[in-house]
């Protein structure tokens, strides 16, 4: 089965910039899309940035132009590189996986524990 753990997360102020990566264990094929999720203070849980082994991504409105998603198939990991950090940026944020291309990233079967990543103004 497969097993998703996150690290990177911390406190930064405005403008900072954290990377994220989501390790994943178990049996990972190539046609899997991940991505990040993450669920600030009183929001709902949003889809902030997937990607595919067929070179897709996707970003959500209030990422793009500041975060990249990645993934090193050697290594199994999936990373999100965060670069001008705002404070409504502050979440727990989630990797997820699931079979299919970027586009089908909507119910993810496997989720990880999550990192908190804080901004302060």
């Amino acid at each position: 089965q497969v097993r998703l753990v996150e690290s990177g997360g911390g406190s930064v102020e405005t403008g900072g910039s954290l990377r994220l990566s989501c390790a994943a264990s178990g049996y990972v094929h190539d046609r899997y899309a991940m991505g990040w999720f993450r669920q600030g203070p009183g929001k709902e849980r949003i889809m902030v940035a997937a990607a595919d082994n067929n070179g897709r991504s996707n970003y959500a409105d209030s990422a793009k132009g500041r975060f990249t998603v990645s993934i090193d198939n050697a290594k199994n990991t999936l990373y999100l590189q965060m670069n001008d950090l705002k404070p409504e940026d502050t979440a727990i944020y989630y990797c997820a996986a699931e079979y299919g291309p970027v586009s089908a990233l909507v119910d993810p079967d496997y989720w990880g524990q999550g990192t908190r990543v804080t901004v302060s103004s």
